[in-house]
């Protein structure tokens, strides 16, 4: 941010005040004038908020999103096959032949039911991701802020030891000068003593 733009938006502070800032903005500068700290844990305040439902359909997706649902349901599948094509009909009839009908009734309930659930998990990331952002904005925000108060700090301490150098300088520089005359006048004076012993 250059000194333009941070002079331009304090002066807007100061004609506007702080009614012109959104809410969410007035609550981080007060946070930030208190020293408050603004980093919070998000990940148990929102699971805090999560309904049973909730919690219920994050299981759901994370259990059918792995390997081990694909691979315990491709093995559900491939026994359901060969129980029903090749047990079952030695024995004198299938619960399910050939086309399987049954076993597509099964996995067509199952993504009609999945597919919901695993949505409504991802629109819950998304807003967990959404409150993220604002935290690091936040966070990003404060840091921003405590770096440019650093800034001015520091400008002011070497501005301020700069004064004091050039203080010390035109002292020693003063003194220089002082004791140069002295020695002038004293060479003056001499001369003159040995010009009237003369």
């Amino acid at each position: 941010m250059s000194e333009g733009s941070i002079r331009q938006l304090a002066e807007r502070l100061l004609v506007e005040g702080a009614a012109s800032l959104s809410a969410h903005d007035r609550k981080l500068l007060e946070k930030i004038a208190q020293r408050i700290p603004v980093v919070r844990d998000i990940n148990s305040e929102f699971d805090s908020q999560l309904t049973f439902g909730e919690r219920l359909s994050d299981r759901v997706a994370e259990i059918g999103g792995s390997w081990s649902f694909i691979i315990g349901f491709g093995a559900i599948i491939v026994t359901w096959v060969i129980l029903n094509s090749i047990v079952l009909v030695r024995w004198g009839g299938s619960f399910d032949a050939y086309p399987y009908i049954f076993l597509n009734l099964v996995l067509s309930m199952v993504a009609a039911l999945q597919a919901p659930i695993i949505m409504m998990s991802q629109n819950r990331q998304s807003d967990r991701d959404r409150l993220a952002a604002r935290l690091d904005y936040e966070v990003n925000l404060k840091a921003e802020l405590e770096i440019t108060a650093l800034h001015e700090k520091l400008d002011q301490l070497r501005s301020g030891e700069v004064k004091s150098i050039l203080g010390h300088i035109e002292t020693l520089l003063e003194r220089h000068l002082a004791e140069e005359e002295l020695r002038e006048t004293l060479g003056q004076q001499k001369g003159r003593t040995a010009d009237e012993m003369l």
